[in-house]
């Protein structure tokens, strides 16, 4: 299968999230006004190189008439559905770190196959660090957080502990929360001043070396 440039992802992802929302693909005019080329002519190198890969394909005789498909699919198999997910920094899956969010692009991903229904709520954090091997959550995977969702025990968190961020396991005992490393070369994060969740984590994604 041909791979996608990060930027060949984003596209994607937006024309995916228009005909999903709206029901229209975007222009190449509304593409390269979106993501702020000079011109349409950018847009339409980016559209031809998905095509060529096998990522879209025109239906003949109607306006706006890309459409998103399965790579190498047959023509009469559902196509899966890709959403764009936006990435917010990275995450220390290791010792906690001052908090830090800043968006770096997005992930594609098929919700078909990873099961999740992603909202305005759902971010991605890339890993850094060897706290989650345990739970096989290693260095350089994105781990996707859908905001505000109520942590189970047991569940894969994001939180900020004491003004820290980190990725962890959550738990409780004798009723009180903590977060728990899946690696024993690291102890158990007990709050001494607050524990915030920021997020519950849905899904991993493994970025190919």
């Amino acid at each position: 299968m041909n791979e996608l440039t990060e930027r060949q992802q984003q596209i994607l992802g937006f024309i995916q999230e228009n005909q999903d929302s709206a029901g229209l693909t975007p222009t190449l005019r509304e593409i390269a006004a979106h993501f702020r080329f000079n011109s349409p002519n950018a847009a339409l190198a980016h559209v031809q190189a998905l095509m060529a890969k096998g990522f879209l394909r025109n239906r003949p005789g109607r306006a706006r008439s890309l459409q998103v498909v399965a790579p190498n699919a047959p023509k009469n198999r559902p196509r899966p559905r890709v959403v764009s997910v936006p990435i917010y920094g990275s995450i220390p899956a290791g010792r906690p770190e001052d908090a830090a969010q800043e968006e770096e692009g997005c992930v594609l991903i098929d919700v078909t196959t990873l099961g999740i229904q992603p909202t305005a709520r759902t971010f991605g954090l890339k890993v850094r660090g060897d706290s989650m091997i345990g739970k096989s959550i290693v260095d350089g995977d994105i781990a996707i957080i859908e905001h505000g969702a109520p942590p189970r025990p047991g569940d894969v968190v994001a939180a900020l502990i004491d003004g820290q961020v980190t990725l962890k396991t959550f738990l409780r005992q004798r009723g009180k929360p903590y977060l728990r490393a899946e690696n024993p070369r690291y102890p158990n994060l007990i709050p001494q001043e607050e524990l915030l969740i920021q997020g519950v984590m849905v899904a991993l994604i493994r970025q190919r070396q």
